[in-house]
């Protein structure tokens, strides 16, 4: 699952833990989730693996300590990185699967479903999710019409990065609300000798996420979950269009550090570096909100909001405010009361709270306060998640079979970075990424 560890290691804050915070179980709103959430003591273990390590596994463990204060259940918590898939399917074959796990894409909820692993959750944390969840999360979480998963954990990943200096230096004073005001924007960074994009191509996964924000706004969320599915094929004529608007960007040299060459070699973080270090190249990197724990380790120099900012990813043919979204959600495979209470704290306000608190977090549950989170830039991304309610799409390549959306060298990545190369061939890469869909898919 390279997208997904690959992503994830860039997405954390270096913060203080707030201990205060976790004790009281944070958040200014109390928990709905249940009697173990609102103070029962219950006591016991409950193990729980995930794919987080170092400050995401710190920052997981406060809340954790608000569960244990609340329930007096402990949490055993055990970090699996990027073989969790592997290692939870080899338990669940060997019939020793934790407790809980908090799974990092969808796909592997579904599959744990069809082996008969995961325990329905419905019935005691069902109502939650209806009255303080956008219904995407819950139609994310379920299979065949039964809940199985809360989403924790979400990122904001329609967002544009920009170095405030070079745009004001360019005379651009305030952010593009539309991709036309974006690229008469970039004209004019042009016109000023600047590079307007600093890409991430050499990460295939960045470039399905700037397919996945154009397609977005130009077909809708429903086609954009069609596609997700491969329910309508990559040759449809959304895709095209989606195609030639971002030719308007990839298809011009000038547009991008290094020109296509460069797009399409440079990793990322390394882009970031290009529009944020000490002798910027480029004004803009596009990528999600994890951009923002980069750049203050490759300047120190530059301050959230007068250095660094970001704008909303801009509307096409006047779309609505559409946020693509990655996310992390927790299922359980043993139905215990401790577990029960764990699945309910973790989709009460009261767990999204001290996360949120604590940095590099956005919490999907509308009831976490938006004066939790740590500084304007968090609380401006997590705010758009909120705001955009069923206007959330998921990821589309961490929703495909990880032969077509989430292998190096191979699928979407290797298909759109050839294209990048190639920006003039959209029929032909229509074709291979069809193709590619067929064979991954099954259908």
């Amino acid at each position: 699952m390279h997208t997904r560890a690959t992503r994830r290691a860039f997405g954390t804050l270096t913060v203080a833990a707030v201990m205060t915070l976790a004790a009281c179980g944070g958040g200014t709103t109390s928990s709905s989730g249940g009697s173990s959430s609102s103070g029962q003591q219950i006591g016991g273990n409950v193990t729980v693996w995930a794919v987080w390590s170092g400050t995401e596994q710190k920052d997981f463990q406060a809340v954790l300590d608000g569960f244990k204060t609340k329930t007096g259940v402990t949490a055993q918590f055990q970090s699996k990185g990027d073989q969790l898939p592997t290692v939870l399917g080899t338990a669940v074959t060997g019939g020793a699967p934790p407790d809980v796990a908090i799974l990092p894409q969808p796909g592997l909820l579904h599959d744990l479903v069809k082996k008969g692993a995961l325990k329905p959750i419905d019935s005691f944390v069902g109502d939650v999710l209806t009255s303080q969840y956008a219904s995407v999360w819950k139609k994310l979480a379920s299979d065949a019409g039964k809940l199985y998963g809360v989403y924790f954990k979400a990122a904001n990943k329609s967002t544009v990065w920009y170095n405030v200096k070079t745009l004001t230096d360019a005379g651009i004073t305030s952010p593009p609300a539309t991709y036309d005001d974006m690229l008469k924007d970039m004209s004019t960074l042009q016109q000023a000798g600047t590079t307007p994009f600093a890409m991430c191509g050499g990460s295939g996964w960045t470039l399905t996420d700037w397919f996945e924000n154009v397609y977005l706004r130009v077909a809708g969320v429903a086609k954009y979950n069609a596609l997700a599915a491969h329910s309508i094929p990559w040759t449809d004529p959304t895709v095209t269009t989606t195609f030639q608007t971002l030719a308007k960007i990839f298809g011009n040299d000038a547009n991008m550090v290094g020109g296509k060459a460069g797009a399409v070699s440079t990793p990322f973080p390394d882009c970031v570096s290009q529009a944020f270090g000490p002798a910027p190249k480029a004004a803009m990197v596009y990528e999600a909100d994890f951009v923002g724990t980069v750049i203050p380790t490759v300047n120190k120099s530059l301050q959230a909001k007068s250095g660094y900012d970001f704008f909303p990813f801009p509307s096409i043919n006047g779309s609505p405010a559409e946020v693509s979204a990655g996310g992390d959600v927790a299922v359980m495979f043993k139905d215990t009361p401790q577990s029960e209470a764990l699945l309910k704290y973790l989709a009460s306000p009261d767990a999204g709270s001290i996360w949120a608190h604590l940095g590099g977090f956005t919490s999907p549950n509308t009831q976490v306060s938006l004066s939790v989170y740590p500084d304007d830039i968090s609380r401006t991304a997590a705010k758009a998640v909120i705001d955009a309610g069923d206007n959330v799409a998921y990821d589309m390549s961490d929703q495909a079979p990880a032969a077509f959306g989430g292998t190096i060298g191979s699928g979407e990545w290797a298909d759109l970075q050839n294209w990048v190369r190639n920006p003039t061939d959209i029929s032909g890469t229509e074709t291979k990424l069809e193709a590619a869909a067929v064979a991954a898919y099954g259908h």
